[in-house]
């Protein structure tokens, strides 16, 4: 059954690109996994508890992913990429993918990845009180678009992606993984900082959205 939290996008007239070639992989190898999740399969749920640990860190910084993040379906769109690029996409990839695992863990009833679904910007928006900032999320949020480095922007992200766990608030992650692809490449930063911006400042609540967070299946020891 959808939720409030599974509505749609903030700006329900605005035309989203089509996704990339790393969004596209990105999405199908989410939707995948997420249906085996849900489905409760102990294939699929052993495979996001190895997934969700690379939260927050670098594509190579654990060998037990190669092979479950979904990276080696991309080289069958990239094969002219440069080795810069490539390595760019391998990062979007595995960051997008293994944030989440993070945020699926403990929603079984509930797709956290949900295609043409809310961006960054306004998933983080639906945190705080109708109508009222939050000041301690809010700066989360701009630490974000702060980060210096891929890297800590995949840390800045995790802390972000736990708060939207904890509030089963869902990412279109095909989407969130062509932004950090993009992020990556000359001018991309600034791109997606006003696509980010946009989406939190143009957010409004739908009319069926009550202002009381619903219960969720995660406990405080998942907040981790």
């Amino acid at each position: 059954m959808t939720t409030s939290h599974e509505a749609p996008s903030a700006l329900p007239a605005q035309r989203r690109k089509p996704l990339g070639p790393v969004g596209t992989t990105v999405a199908a190898h989410i939707q995948r996994l997420q249906q085996g999740y849900r489905q409760d399969r102990p294939d699929a749920v052993a495979t996001l508890a190895r997934i969700r640990r690379g939260a927050g860190k670098s594509a190579g910084a654990l060998p037990d992913l190669w092979g479950l993040t979904g990276t080696e379906q991309l080289y069958a769109g990239i094969t002219d990429w440069p080795e810069t690029r490539t390595t760019q996409a391998e990062e979007a990839v595995h960051i997008a993918v293994t944030l989440w695992a993070l945020h699926q863990q403990s929603h079984r009833g509930a797709d956290m990845h949900v295609p043409a679904g809310p961006e960054l910007g306004s998933a983080v928006r639906r945190l705080m009180p109708d109508g009222e900032l939050d000041e301690p999320i809010r700066k989360r949020f701009v630490r974000a678009g702060t980060a210096s480095s891929v890297d800590n922007l995949a840390q800045r992200l995790r802390e972000l992606v736990l708060l939207l766990r904890r509030d089963a608030i869902p990412l279109d992650y095909g989407l969130l993984s062509d932004q950090l692809f993009r992020w990556q490449q000359p001018d991309g930063q600034a791109e997606i900082h006003r696509s980010w911006g946009r989406s939190f400042h143009a957010y409004r609540p739908p009319n069926t959205e009550k202002a009381k967070k619903p219960d969720t299946t995660a406990s405080d020891k998942d907040l981790s």
